[in-house]
């Protein structure tokens, strides 16, 4: 078997998330339905990790193996010939057979986009979360400097009928960035749990209206508890920015 890496960036916006499911499409079946069309063979894509329903990535990697050798070069052309214009494949490359692309990776790092204004322009509410009411940024990164660090994120997380092995991640940056009207939270960990980044959002944005002072992100964090303070923010605003191996 060859083995392949690819990156892939794709809008999200019309997909029910990366992974195969049977309630609507996801990027996961486009890539292994066009595959299928230019090889003729039938692989199973392995991404870095899952990205929700309504969720972009600008760097999602993923590897397949296929039994024929192909040159990366014509295989991006041939599979980007054939698939949606919201999903491109940016980069193919050969890689070692025991290359994995979720349990090599070493870090990822996703970006928010929130755009902080009375009216959010039409051609960017697919890629922005609106907040009218002014936010404090300065606060925010407060609020965002105590939850860095290895913490148990059990309070910033949200299971729904699954165990995992561990709570505990390291949370190794969490920027807050003015742009103009746009405010980008910028999330790096080696792991993160199921929709930690928009808890952690959603809780920044509250300390940002000032409905939660941001020494509450230590209480949260040691209570071990999800509550109302800790909102899931929307996912069109959310970017896999980058995969680090």
């Amino acid at each position: 078997m060859n083995r392949y890496k690819i990156t892939v960036s794709y809008d999200g916006s019309a997909y029910a998330g990366w992974q195969v499911q049977p309630n609507g499409p996801t990027i996961q079946a486009q890539l292994e339905k066009v595959l299928l069309k230019v090889t003729g063979e039938k692989v199973k894509i392995h991404g870095s990790g899952r990205t929700d329903q309504g969720v972009h990535a600008r760097g999602q990697v993923a590897h397949f193996d296929l039994k024929n050798a192909r040159n990366p070069s014509y295989l991006k052309k041939g599979l980007n010939a054939v698939l949606p214009l919201d999903i491109r494949i940016l980069k193919i490359q050969n890689a070692d057979p025991e290359f994995h692309a979720r349990r090599h990776a070493v870090s990822k790092e996703y970006r928010y986009f929130i755009r902080n204004s009375e009216i959010i322009p039409p051609f960017i509410r697919l890629y922005r979360a609106h907040v009218r009411k002014k936010l404090d940024v300065k606060t925010m990164q407060r609020a965002a400097s105590l939850l860095v660090g290895k913490h148990d994120f059990a309070a910033f997380t949200s299971i729904p009928n699954t165990k995992v092995y561990s709570t505990i991640r390291n949370l190794m940056k969490l920027d807050v960035r003015k742009r103009g009207s746009d405010i980008v939270i910028l999330a790096r960990s080696e792991g993160f749990l199921y929709k930690m980044v928009r808890s952690l959002v959603g809780f920044l944005i509250r300390v940002g209206e000032g409905a939660v002072p941001p020494e509450e992100a230590r209480t949260i964090l040691y209570s071990k508890q999800r509550t109302a303070r800790v909102p899931t923010a929307r996912p069109e605003g959310l970017f896999l920015w980058h995969v680090d191996y």
